[in-house]
């Protein structure tokens, strides 16, 4: 929590983990852990979940300010969640960390991971500014959201998608 009036977790450039799991090990999380410490960035950790000797680690590392992190869990469930992973991915020129797609937590490269120029951490949601992410590939998506938009006869999915 860096502003305890306003109750929000503000980072500056921080690096974005982005993992559709739940992340039920500190041992799991430590090699990109130790990564991230070594370039001296926040980090935020969006997750389907985060248990909580792995929370209790992070917030030890915190206190002993050797590591500046917040964790959040990911918007959506399912399907939808897996694609808003992926879109948030997009946004910030990172990489989803998804075990169907064979990417596991425990392999997890500095690189895989999203940027941005700042994060907004509050107990009603997340916001992420200026994601680092390639324009070209955020318009496509744009784009292709649209598209779903035109054709889905579901106000359910129109809501989501919007």
């Amino acid at each position: 929590m860096t502003d305890q009036d306003r109750m929000e977790a503000v980072l500056e450039e921080p690096l974005i983990l982005i993992v559709n799991q739940k992340i039920s090990s500190a041992r799991d999380l430590l090699p990109v852990l130790s990564q991230v410490m070594q370039s001296n960035k926040p980090l935020l950790i969006i997750s389907d979940d985060i248990d909580g000797e792995t929370l209790a680690a992070l917030i030890v590392n915190e206190s002993r300010g050797t590591l500046n992190a917040a964790a959040v869990r990911a918007p959506l469930f399912g399907d939808r969640r897996k694609r808003m992973m992926e879109d948030i991915a997009i946004l910030t020129g990172g990489e989803a960390i998804i075990e169907e797609l064979g990417l596991k937590l425990e392999n997890t490269r500095l690189d895989q991971l999203g940027s941005a120029r700042k994060v907004v951490v509050t107990k009603d949601g997340t916001t992420i500014l200026d994601g680092a992410g390639d324009l070209e590939k955020i318009q496509d998506r744009l784009n292709r959201i649209k598209a779903e938009l035109d054709v889905t006869a579901s106000d359910y999915d129109r809501q989501k998608l919007q």
